[in-house]
């Protein structure tokens, strides 16, 4: 939905939101909600904190409304500034946070209260198949938690939220270089932490 909507249409969704419409902000959380949602999953690996990041980051979103300058970047971006930002945040006061056991939390529930879009992802997917997926998202998953904090974000923007170099440079204010040296080392530190997961099982 987000690419169907035009830059200077966002724009004028911002301002109607500001000016208290409330279907213009109800549009505004229905196109950016699984992004940002997607992105706090990621970096948390639990599905109750990301669903109250998410609702948190919305909050900090509507709050901040006055701030968005479309001549300095697109919506997506902002927002995802705002939600990276929000992140970085809780991280720094969670810092010493419970053991990784919540990572696996979401994975084991029962189909009927997984979120409604992973139950419509694949209806052909056999339960083989569909197990054999969640065991890999898990892996993936748990490999990532262990990721530095810096090279994470910067995999999770790329390769799970696709934004570009350029994008990636405006989210983490940091240089278009440094973005393609995080993200090299942060896949290879992923690729090794997952061989070594596979190691371990077999």
């Amino acid at each position: 939905m987000e690419g169907t909507v035009l830059e200077q249409d966002w724009a004028q969704i911002v301002r109607r939101s500001m000016s208290g419409d409330s279907s213009a902000w109800a549009e505004m959380v229905r196109a950016h909600h699984k992004r940002v949602y997607g992105l706090c999953y990621r970096f948390t690996g639990n599905a109750a904190d990301a669903e109250d990041l998410t609702q948190d980051v919305f909050l900090k979103i509507y709050m901040n409304l006055a701030s968005f300058d479309a001549t300095r970047g697109s919506l997506p971006v902002w927002i995802t500034t705002m939600t990276r930002n929000l992140l970085v945040d809780n991280f720094r006061r969670t810092r010493n946070l419970r053991a990784t056991g919540s990572l696996d939390e979401g994975w084991d529930q029962p189909q009927e209260q997984r979120p409604v879009a992973d139950r419509l992802a694949d209806p052909g997917v056999s339960p083989h198949e569909a197990a054999a997926r969640g065991e890999i998202q898990k892996m993936v998953q748990k490999a990532l938690m262990k990721v530095s904090v810096e090279l994470r974000e910067a995999v999770i923007l790329r390769d799970l939220q696709d934004l570009d170099y350029k994008e990636i440079a405006q989210v983490l204010g940091i240089p278009e270089g440094t973005v393609k040296s995080r993200i090299s080392r942060g896949r290879a530190e992923l690729a090794r932490l997952l061989e070594r997961n596979r190691k371990e099982v077999m």
